[in-house]
C-alpha cells in the first residue's frame, strides 16, 4: 500500500518477505511486556497527551503557537521521537514485525513528518483542530475494531503459515498511517492541512 506524498506527514513499514517467528508471535503479549512498559514511562501518566512529565508537548506547543507564533525544533524533535518509538512498538504488538523495538533505530517503520514553518501556521487553529478532527476518531474506532479482528486472524496465520496476510497487513497498515495524520493535525500541530479520509 502507498502512501499519499502530498500529504505531510507519511508512513511506510516494511512488509516481512520472509517466514516470521511462530514462536515469539505467540507468546507476543509477554515478549513485548517489557519495550511496553519503557514506552509507558516516557510517554508519562497518559500515555498520549501531558503537560509535562513526559508525552507529547501538546499544551505548551498549543500556547507557544497561539501568543510567540513559534513551534521549537527541539519541541518538534521530542514529538517525532516518541512518535516513531510509539510506532515501532506498535508495529511490533501487531505482528507487522519480528524485529524486536528499538529505542532509538528506525528499523522497518519509516515515518517522515516535515517540520512545521510556524509562520504559515493559522495562530488560532491550534485550540480547534482537536475538535475539527473527531470525525476522523469517530472513523478509526471502527477502523482499529476491525484491525483487532485483523490481527487475531493474523496471528492464526502466523502460527500455521509463518506469513502475515498481505492484504490483511497493507489494512493495519492503513489503519496506522491514518490515525498518524490525524494525531500529527489534531495534536502534533505540524500542519493546517486537513488529512485525508484515506488509508493509502
Amino acid at each position: 500500500m502507498e502512501n499519499n506524498n502530498s500529504y505531510p506527514v507519511t508512513l511506510r513499514i516494511d512488509y516481512p518477505d520472509h517466514e516470521l517467528n511462530k514462536l515469539t508471535t505467540f507468546f507476543r503479549p509477554f515478549v513485548a511486556i517489557p519495550i511496553a512498559i519503557i514506552l509507558c514511562l516516557v510517554s508519562g501518566p497518559s500515555n498520549s497527551i501531558t503537560v509535562s512529565g513526559g508525552g507529547i508537548l501538546f499544551f505548551a506547543t498549543v500556547l507557544t503557537l497561539l501568543f510567540q507564533h513559534k513551534y521549537p525544533r527541539w519541541w518538534f524533535d521530542w514529538n517525532l521521537s516518541l512518535v516513531k518509538f510509539s510506532a515501532r512498538v506498535g508495529t511490533y504488538l501487531c505482528l507487522l514485525r519480528d524485529e524486536y523495538p528499538s529505542i532509538e533505530e528506525e528499523q522497518a517503520v519509516h515515518i517522515d513528518i516535515q517540520y512545521p514553518d510556524a509562520a504559515k501556521l493559522s495562530q488560532g487553529m491550534p485550540l480547534i483542530k482537536w475538535f475539527l478532527a473527531i470525525p476522523h476518531y469517530i472513523v478509526l474506532s471502527f477502523l482499529w475494531t476491525a484491525a483487532i479482528f485483523c490481527i487475531i486472524i493474523a496471528w492464526f496465520a502466523i502460527l500455521f503459515t509463518g506469513k502475515y496476510p498481505r492484504g490483511l497487513f497493507n489494512f493495519i497498515v492503513g489503519v496506522f498511517r491514518w490515525h498518524l495524520r490525524a494525531a500529527s493535525y489534531a495534536f502534533l500541530l505540524v500542519t493546517d492541512e486537513y488529512p485525508p479520509f484515506s488509508l493509502n
